[in-house]
Parts: structure tokens; C-alpha cells; sequence
């Protein structure tokens, strides 16, 4: 029987290693597009990039709704924040800076209905759609998706301006720009058992060979796993990430892609005391994540006020 671990990751932000149905349906995975052989380590190499781009987005629920629609009865809705941005690590200078971020309020009800919310104060203007399922978990998953579009888009806009982009999560836009993707928790098992045997074997600094995923689908990319720190009393996947790339991009750039990454990102990997995530969370995309919260608003406050000026407008109206 096998050890127990408990995970370093604090119990509200589950685990980074999880199970999804949805989002573990199986791929077709190619192994052999760097390696065709054994696999080893492959040590990764730092090719002095100046400076590397985060990109992460935070999505909030602001309010749950109902609409009373006088034909169908109650259809729910939400009122949602999310907020999309990037911090710039120059490498050369030592120091990280925000750059601008975006911030978006969205209202959204199912059943295909839509309706105005009222403002509800300076910045609190939200914008309506609908949804055509009836399920409340639809709209979680159209916010959701809302804020992985306008995470893709700005990536897209930051590496085209010659920046290199890191951005939390998977990649959502395949054209062949030089973004990564980078996960944190390990939802599928992509690899064979032999394959995922050097998984374990990785040291800091250190990854796989390049696998496509998704091969013959209409998502197809190359992806690799590293390790980003060494975890005291670890398992053997402690520490370890998941990074992607376009597979538009060619082959040896993706390999130069995924050195570099195996390389510098280390030194952004999180700790223990100030991170619970740590060490997959990196630095930079915590202290984004931060930022971008305090961005969205106090959620006590802005629920509040769109209680009031729902209740000043069903005042107002007579309803």
C-alpha cells in the first residue's frame, strides 16, 4: 500500500491533484513528438528573456437573482465581477510592475430571458445576457467563460506586443504566438505509466519531454510537465506543474518555449508561509490576484447596493 500525503495547498483551494469529469474526458495524446524513445529529464535552459508577462483573471458572484418572469415564473440569474490583468517581471532590473487591468460586471439569467439591472452605484453598472439552459450552473459557466475570453484576448494583445506571457491557466487562444499556459493542478492523466515515471524523477529546473495533446481534435497543443521546487516530505509529484503551447507553433520553438519555461520559472515558485498554493501558485500571479480583488470592490458593499437599487427600482416602478 502506498504512502499518505497531505497536500501543502490550504483545504479551500482543493488540490492540485484533482479529478473533473468534465474536464478529463480523455484526448488523444501523441508521446513521441520530441522524445520517440526512452525518456529522461531533459534540464531546462535559460535563454536571458528581459521580461516575463502574468497574465491571470478573478471572477466573483456578486449577488444570486431571480427574476419573476409573469409567463415561466422564477428564472434564476446572477450578478458577476471579474477582472482580467497582468504584472511584467523585468528580469534585467530586478522588479515587477502592474500593468493596466480590465474590470467587467455582468448580469446574466437563464431560459433565454434577459433584463436591465439598475446601477447600483459609481463603476457598479452591469451588463445583461441571457442564457438559453434553465440550470442556475449554466451561468457560473458563461461567467466563468467570459473571463477565460477576455483572459485569451489579453494575452494575445500583450505577446503580440513582444512581451513573453505566462498566463494562469489553460491556453484558450491556439494561434502561433510564443503564450504559455501554465496549470497548476493535475486533472487528467495524459501521460503512460513509463512516462509519468519520469515525471517523478524530475529535479528543479527540470521537464519532460514535449507531448501533443488533443492530436487530430480541434484543440491541439504541445505541453509539458516541470518542477518548480523541491517540497520537503513531498510526494512524488510535489511541486510539479503543467505547461502548454500552441502546437501551430513549430516544433523547435515550442521545445525553446518549454526550456525556458522549465528554467526561470522556478524562481517565481511561491512559499509555504505566504502562499497557500504554494509552490504552484507563483509569486506574481498571487500578488495579480490580489490586486485584481481589490480592484472588483468590497463584495459586502456591492452587495448591498444592488439589493438597494433593486428595491428603489421595484419601488419606482410599482412592482
Amino acid at each position: 500500500m502506498g504512502q499518505i500525503y497531505v497536500e501543502g495547498w490550504a483545504p479551500d483551494y482543493g488540490s492540485p491533484m484533482q479529478t473533473d469529469g468534465a474536464l478529463a474526458e480523455p484526448e488523444k495524446v501523441d508521446e513521441d513528438v520530441e522524445v520517440a524513445g526512452r525518456w529522461a529529464p531533459i534540464v531546462g535552459v535559460d535563454d536571458g528573456v528581459a521580461e516575463v508577462v502574468f497574465v491571470d483573471g478573478v471572477r466573483r458572484v456578486d449577488a444570486r437573482l431571480t427574476l419573476d418572469d409573469p409567463t415561466d415564473g422564477p428564472i434564476a440569474g446572477l450578478c458577476g465581477t471579474y477582472a482580467v490583468g497582468a504584472v511584467g517581471w523585468d528580469r534585467r532590473a530586478g522588479r515587477s510592475t502592474y500593468l493596466p487591468s480590465r474590470v467587467a460586471r455582468l448580469a446574466l439569467f437563464g431560459s433565454g430571458k434577459v433584463a436591465e439591472v439598475p446601477v447600483a452605484g459609481p463603476r457598479l453598472a452591469y451588463r445583461s445576457e441571457s442564457v438559453a439552459e434553465t440550470d442556475p450552473a449554466a451561468l457560473v459557466q458563461r461567467f466563468h467563460g467570459a473571463m477565460r475570453k477576455a483572459e485569451a484576448a489579453l494575452s494575445e494583445e500583450l505577446v503580440r506586443s513582444g512581451r513573453f506571457v505566462v498566463a494562469d491557466g489553460p491556453i484558450n487562444d491556439l494561434s502561433a504566438t510564443e503564450k504559455v499556459g501554465f496549470i497548476k493542478s493535475h486533472r487528467a492523466p495524459y501521460l503512460s505509466s513509463e512516462r509519468r515515471a519520469v515525471v517523478a524523477r524530475l529535479a528543479t529546473g527540470q521537464r519532460t519531454p514535449l507531448f501533443l495533446i488533443g492530436a487530430g481534435g480541434a484543440y491541439p497543443r504541445y505541453s509539458w510537465y516541470f518542477r518548480l521546487a523541491d517540497v520537503p516530505r513531498g510526494h512524488a509529484w510535489s511541486g510539479i506543474a503543467r505547461a502548454e503551447v500552441s502546437s501551430r507553433l513549430d516544433l523547435a520553438t515550442a521545445k525553446r518555449v518549454a526550456d525556458r519555461v522549465a528554467a526561470v520559472l522556478p524562481a517565481t515558485a511561491s512559499q509555504p508561509h505566504i502562499e497557500p498554493r504554494a509552490p504552484q501558485n507563483l509569486v506574481p500571479i498571487a500578488a495579480l490576484e490580489r490586486e485584481l480583488r481589490r480592484l472588483m470592490g468590497d463584495p459586502a458593499f456591492i452587495y448591498r447596493a444592488l439589493r438597494e437599487a433593486i428595491m428603489r427600482d421595484r419601488i419606482g416602478s410599482g412592482r
